[in-house]
């Protein structure tokens, strides 16, 4: 079910998010120095490594910039028009 309107989870993410194209990796930190990213809508955080209370797969734009958790996917799926590449 798609989220309503006055969902807490959407902050203007539309403006680089709308029709993004999404394929699902294991997160992988794009430098040494970078340890982590987060869900653009929940917030959930990314992380290599079994890490209590952190994601280490989920969706991601091409150029892996963008990071969505399975949970927020699929409620905003069809509301941002995600493509899915598999």
């Amino acid at each position: 079910m798609p989220a309503p309107d006055d969902d807490w989870r959407l902050q203007g993410q539309e403006r680089y998010l709308h029709g993004a194209a999404f394929h699902r990796a294991f997160y992988r930190a794009p430098r040494p120095e970078w340890d982590h990213d987060h869900c653009k809508f929940c917030y959930a955080k990314f992380m290599e490594g079994a890490i209590p209370d952190t994601l280490q797969q989920g969706y991601t734009t091409d150029d892996e910039k963008h990071w969505v958790c399975p949970t927020c996917f699929d409620d905003f799926r069809e509301r941002f028009q995600f493509v899915f590449r598999s």
